[in-house]
């Protein structure tokens, strides 16, 4: 017993680095409060270190993570309690882990004397998440629009890269960036100014064009990629800003018009059908069956003069679409939310065609500016809706998108401050249906979040860093491809 003992404190001395472990003289039944909220979460076996800041009165801070009972792989110590997690030794533990349960230790001194919290359990899947996530960052207000980027971070690392920034061609706005099944080589992005046009870039090759025809009322807003990469279905939109002086959503966003319309990558020509266009409804928000058969969107009464802006509701729809042919046909409604007083926005649907997310809101579709906003589950197998209440916060839990695998959700979340969009993470088991509880994108400072002042916009997972940056930058000073109407 004597060496074994000896041996333990061997090992443990070995694994702090040289440093005193403190024993515990007192124990707490609770688990500590610790900044982001990484507690009783599932992380993918490939994400950064989650560095958190322990939120517990005391004179010094130890923190144990590891595997199993008495498997420690890290002893941490310090004076201020915040958490950093040396980078390889976290990705050793991962590779360890895979499947398992890891704890976070703490232990804290107080008074004088050192007191242990119950044990923070988590999970780590064996499922990897895509490795990086690409975003918009902009200020919240969206009126100084003139300072803004796409950029992508490695999520194994701490690591952010610009793909495009608007400081380097006129502060022009830059929006919307789609990806093709979470590829990097297919990819879009509108560029608004006097160099405005569509960058769309196909296997390294990049145009710009404006994938409106000139007979069409309305351009090109919001798009999706059809699975084959030959098809970009968009809403047609003409959008309107409206900004209170009071209350909980100082900014409102809404549509005057909206039509369906699908792009031809190849030839440079649109197509709709009179289903999905026309001044009688408002179709948007565009996404394909991971099979490419169909395209479900969210569909509205059209706007009259004088209609109050929290009257309008949005229904998910879908259009079923003939490749052969190039024709749009069989328009039908799957969830009627407006029979609830409520109203749909961002239909997504997991890879293998089984599920699919939307946001829910009390009216109208841009649902980001909605405290009320949440996510909701729809099995396309038997047409049931719930609200992923493991998901939600009581703030707003908007724009979302899938890992390539669906076992990964990725969401805009403003459930820290109400006022900046952050990324959430969540695994999704789909025997079940249900998704894990979310977690904070990490940072290598855990404070970050309390200083940094832009917002994440559109967070979509990709499989690998778009390195197409440079030339999507030459390309916005390129001639315009006109889109013509398909015969």
């Amino acid at each position: 017993m004597r060496i074994q003992n000896l041996l333990y404190y061997t090992l443990l001395v070995f694994l702090s680095g040289c440093t005193q472990y403190h024993q515990a003289e007192s124990m707490s039944d609770r688990l500590p409060l610790v900044y982001p909220d990484y507690t009783d979460v599932t992380f993918p076996m490939n994400i950064a270190p989650p560095n958190f800041r322990i939120q517990e009165e005391g004179e010094a801070f130890q923190t144990e993570i590891g595997c199993g009972e008495e498997s420690r792989y890290m002893l941490i110590q310090d004076d201020e309690p915040v958490v950093r997690i040396p980078e390889k030794k976290w990705k050793a533990l991962l590779e360890k882990a895979a499947g398992k349960k890891i704890y976070f230790r703490i232990t804290v001194k107080q008074h004088g004397r050192w007191m242990r919290y119950a044990d923070i359990q988590n999970s780590i899947s064996a499922h990897e998440i895509d490795p990086f996530l690409a975003y918009r960052l902009l200020y919240p207000g969206y009126e100084l629009w003139n300072e803004m980027g796409i950029y992508q971070r490695d999520l194994t690392t701490y690591g952010q890269t610009p793909i495009a920034e608007n400081r380097d061609f006129g502060k022009q706005c830059i929006n919307c960036h789609t990806f093709n099944r979470n590829s990097p080589d297919t990819m879009m992005v509108h560029v608004r100014g006097k160099q405005g046009g569509t960058l769309i870039s196909l296997n390294g090759e990049i145009e710009k064009v404006n994938p409106k025809p000139e007979e069409y009322t309305h351009g090109a807003t919001y798009p999706a990629w059809h699975p084959s990469g030959k098809y970009i279905a968009f809403s047609a939109n003409e959008i309107q800003q409206f900004f209170h002086s009071s209350g909980r959503k100082p900014i409102e966003v809404s549509d005057l018009a909206a039509d369906l319309m699908v792009y031809d990558v190849q030839t440079h020509e649109a197509f709709t059908d009179s289903l999905v266009y026309g001044e009688q409804y408002m179709e948007t928000f565009p996404t394909w069956s991971p099979d490419g058969k169909q395209i479900y969107f969210c569909r509205a009464e059209g706007y009259r003069q004088g209609m109050p802006l929290d009257s309008i509701r949005y229904d998910l729809y879908r259009i079923h679409f003939d490749a052969e042919h190039s024709k749009l046909h069989t328009l039908e409604c799957v969830y009627k939310a407006s029979a609830l007083h409520k109203s749909v926005s961002f239909p997504r649907i997991s890879p293998d065609g089984r599920f699919l997310v939307f946001t829910q809101s009390d009216y109208g579709n841009f649902s980001i500016w909605h405290p009320e906003s949440d996510l909701y589950l729809l099995d396309l197998a038997t047409g049931d809706v719930r609200n992923i209440t493991e998901v939600n916060s009581d703030n707003v839990d908007s724009f979302h998108t899938w890992s390539s695998t669906g076992r990964w959700l990725v969401f805009s979340s403003k459930r820290l401050d109400g006022l900046w969009a952050r990324p959430f993470f969540a695994y999704f088991d789909s025997e079940t249906g249900h998704f894990g509880k979310p977690f904070l994108l990490p940072q290598k400072n855990p404070d970050f979040y309390d200083t940094f002042t832009y917002t994440y916009n559109l967070p979509e997972l990709i499989k690998a860093p778009v390195r197409t940056g440079k030339k999507l930058l030459k390309t916005i000073a390129q001639p315009i491809h006109q889109t013509k109407i398909k015969n």
